[in-house]
């Protein structure tokens, strides 16, 4: 029986609805200012609020900001494909008992589309990949 590779257990920092939003918002843009995240978010709150959000962020260190002449510009501290790694892989702990073949069973069926054989195989080709690599 082959054994599982065991995932880093990464303690994710629990998110507000609105702190989720902002981060959203961030990993989608790669960076914003206050005016853009409040032009992205649903029903946004004011601009206090908003930058009330951003300093509770940045206390959690989950953003970094950067002067850009008289504005402040926010991004994530991680790297959003890290991030997506990360949230990746407590989906699959937390909802496929640690099954990576159930989660891409999962995404299939979610996919609704046919797949060609090309597909199948440029899909082989990638796992093929991460084996050799290691991931």
């Amino acid at each position: 029986m082959a054994s599982k590779r065991s995932e880093p257990q990464t303690v994710a920092p629990s998110f507000s609805r609105r702190e989720r939003q902002v981060m959203d918002i961030l990993h989608r843009h790669g960076e914003a200012t206050v005016a853009e995240i409040m032009a992205d978010l649903p029903d946004p709150p004011t601009y206090s609020a908003v930058r009330s959000v951003l300093r509770i962020l940045a206390e959690k260190d989950v953003i970094r900001y950067k002067e850009d002449g008289p504005r402040y510009v926010y991004y994530p501290a991680r790297s959003t494909a890290t991030a997506r790694e990360d949230v990746l892989a407590h989906v699959v702990r937390t909802y496929f008992a640690g099954s990576p073949e159930q989660a891409v069973i999962a995404l299939l069926r979610m996919s609704d589309t046919e797949m060609t054989d090309e597909d199948v195989q440029r899909h082989r080709d990638t796992i093929n990949r991460a084996r050799q690599g290691g991931r």
